[in-house]
């Protein structure tokens, strides 16, 4: 198993993205001659020194004038260019969230009328599709992307003076879920491209997942910048088959609420998406009775479930407990038949497995053993019991 962890300290571009990976060992070859049959251009792939860091700079030599291209022409290009399909669909996949944040900053309704400027022309087609080709060939399992530097300050655009970051690259970090910084550097670190790239191919996490390095790739920017001007990529080795996850961990305690107010949170918590809600009797200061107040949750989601426990026990506040590197299986639905006493019944059951595949646990969902347990008359722990055991026989 084998995870690409981008680490954008200084931000990312797609030329950047596309050095990086190429850096960590894409065929340079391949990704070069598939660029250039599907886009109007020659790529000039060099190693340069940026700031005492070796790194790879990918240059995209473009003809002198071109004239600015609507949604569906870059649809088009990327259709007609006979990609791999992967690849393909990836490269619109990364123009959609494009036009998709470009349309909601800009309040167009349809995307057929929807003009790219700086992004689209022949060199953001060529990093799109190259970064595409080249992450695929890298084959990992899991991709990853620690916050990302936008920079500070102001960009000039075909629409004026904008902030970093720029509007459409911040309605991509939205979507995407991605977590970023700005930083005293005044200049735009992080393109639109960039950030659409990131977006469809990572799952943002707050710092490196645990595992064993592989190897470390660089690829350029063209800024030169107090600091290094490049973007890191890390090919690691996971050290478990679990899946890494990131959550937060939300607690207070309430010495005043009744346990009808408490059973009505637990059940308002994990309606509001909540992973988990552990409620703990507890003894405070005088011998006061008490309750802790846990949550399990993930970052996105911790504002409005804090708020909610405020709400409604009274609590002033509430202690917020990062744990990023949760581990866990991954788990799925499956169903099983259970015959009792000729009787035919279909019974959810939980499996998890790690990432090889390999079969962890199974676990019967209650509710579906209860329904059975009233139906037939046998205790729910036999159903539970009975159903466990077919369940193992069969996804073992």
């Amino acid at each position: 198993m084998k995870a690409l962890i981008f680490n954008p300290f200084s931000g990312a571009a797609g030329d950047m993205i596309l050095g990086c990976a190429l850096d960590l060992g894409a065929d340079r070859q391949y990704v070069r001659e598939l660029i250039e049959a599907s886009v109007e251009v020659s790529v000039d792939i060099r190693e340069v020194q940026k700031k005492g860091i070796k790194a790879l700079d990918v240059r995209i030599v473009v003809p002198e004038k071109e004239k600015v291209r609507k949604y569906p022409e870059l649809v088009d290009i990327i259709k007609s260019a006979k990609l791999p399909p992967r690849v393909e669909g990836s490269a619109l996949d990364i123009f959609a969230k494009m036009a998709e944040a470009e349309a909601a900053v800009h309040g167009y309704s349809d995307l057929a009328d929807l003009h790219f400027h700086e992004v689209g022309q022949s060199d953001a087609l060529a990093d799109v599709i190259g970064s595409s080709a080249a992450i695929h060939a890298l084959g990992c399992d899991y991709i990853y992307c620690t916050p990302i530097n936008v920079g500070s300050g102001t960009v000039e655009s075909a629409h004026g003076t904008l902030p970093v970051p720029a509007p459409a690259t911040l309605e991509i970090l939205r979507s995407g879920k991605l977590y970023f910084k700005g930083s005293s550097v005044q200049k735009e670190l992080l393109t639109p491209t960039g950030a659409a790239i990131l977006a469809h191919f990572a799952r943002p996490v707050e710092a490196f997942p645990q595992g064993r390095s592989l190897s470390i790739g660089y690829g350029a920017g063209d800024a030169d910048l107090p600091g290094p001007n490049v973007l890191q990529g890390v090919l690691s080795e996971p050290d478990s088959c679990l899946i890494q996850d990131t959550i937060e961990v939300l607690e207070t305690n309430a010495d005043d609420v009744s346990g009808e107010v408490l059973g009505n949170l637990y059940e308002e918590l994990l309606a509001m998406g909540a992973r988990d809600v552990v409620i703990i009797p507890a003894t405070m200061k005088k011998g006061r009775p008490a309750h802790v107040i846990k949550v399990i949750c993930k970052p996105e989601d911790s504002g409005k479930l804090a708020r909610k426990i405020i709400v409604e026990t009274g609590s002033l506040g509430i202690r917020v407990v990062p744990a990023r590197h949760r581990l866990m299986a991954a788990r799925k639905i499956e169903k099983v038949n259970l015959d009792i006493g000729g009787e035919y019944f279909e019974v959810a059951v939980k499996v998890a497995r790690d990432t090889d595949g390999v079969l962890l646990n199974i676990s019967a969902e209650f509710e579906d053993c209860k329904m059975v347990a009233r139906k037939c008359g046998t205790p729910v722990k036999e159903v539970m019991r009975r159903a466990e055991e077919v369940a193992w026989k069969f996804f073992s």
